[in-house]
């Protein structure tokens, strides 16, 4: 085990950014506190207390009753990225086996994770469009259905990466992909792409669903994270509500302007 002598800020710092890391990237809170724990306990830190919140953390510590460090991270409530919550999760465990001798090496490969490409822009636009089409099969839809989902989930996360990621709000950018998600699959019907509007759109709509923060959300209620997990909560019911109503609007339009059906 190595002393925390000079370099005790440095293991705080390292312990900070994995759970950076992690809750960034849409882990659980249980998750990042144990990580921080584990790293701190492995490099000899008697004494380590955090406090982690859905966009924020709080660390102090030091030797036994002596605090010599605190630290406040602000970390913005956003998407999932899991690839990196599983990589910080195996870099805790290869580190209490002992293949990380020293802070500055474990820091190297949080550098190195936090920069790992979340994918190209034409891989996620491919990925909307071909899980929306296998939503809209779980969803009852026949070929020609599921072909016209595609689609809506192509222009959707057309939208999404070109113009509501980087010039809207959340709230904006979930009330337009919305009603853009009604027009292309209205489109679709009405160029006799598909032929069952509500299994097109309950296909569609999957890729903009926040279900990985709902599901933290409530993981984190069940662990007795209270604050954090009624923040997440909070968070995927108002991008629900956002969905909901752009939906609503699109068909009110649709139905008193241009002659449709309501479903």
């Amino acid at each position: 085990m190595n002393e925390l002598d000079d370099n005790k800020n440095q293991i705080y710092d390292v312990a900070m950014e994995a759970g950076r890391i992690l809750l960034q990237n849409g882990a659980e809170i249980s998750r990042v506190e144990e990580t921080m724990e584990r790293l701190c306990r492995y490099y000899g830190v008697e004494s380590m207390d955090s406090f982690v919140l859905s966009n924020g953390i709080f660390i102090t510590g030091g030797y036994e009753s002596k605090k010599s460090y605190a630290r406040v991270g602000h970390i913005p409530v956003g998407g999932a990225s899991l690839d990196k919550v599983v990589a910080v999760n195996q870099l805790s465990r290869e580190v209490e086996e002992g293949k990380y001798e020293t802070p500055e090496m474990v820091k190297k490969e949080l550098d190195v994770i936090a920069n790992m490409p979340t994918g190209k822009k034409w891989q996620k636009i491919l990925a909307s469009g071909l899980g929306s089409g296998f939503f809209c099969v779980l969803a009852g839809g026949n070929f020609q259905d599921c072909l016209a989902a595609f689609i809506a989930g192509i222009i959707l996360y057309t939208y999404v990466v070109f113009i509501s990621e980087k010039y809207l709000s959340k709230i904006l950018g979930n009330l337009f992909g919305g009603v853009i998600i009604v027009v292309s699959c209205v489109l679709c019907i009405r160029f006799n792409i598909g032929m069952h509007l509500e299994n097109i759109i309950s296909g569609a709509i999957m890729p903009m669903v926040p279900g990985v923060a709902f599901a933290n959300g409530i993981r984190d209620i069940a662990n007795g994270d209270y604050i954090a997990g009624a923040v997440r909560l909070l968070d995927a019911i108002l991008r629900f509500m956002c969905i909901a109503i752009g939906v609503g609007v699109a068909f009110a339009i649709y139905h008193n302007f241009a002659g449709g059906v309501m479903l």
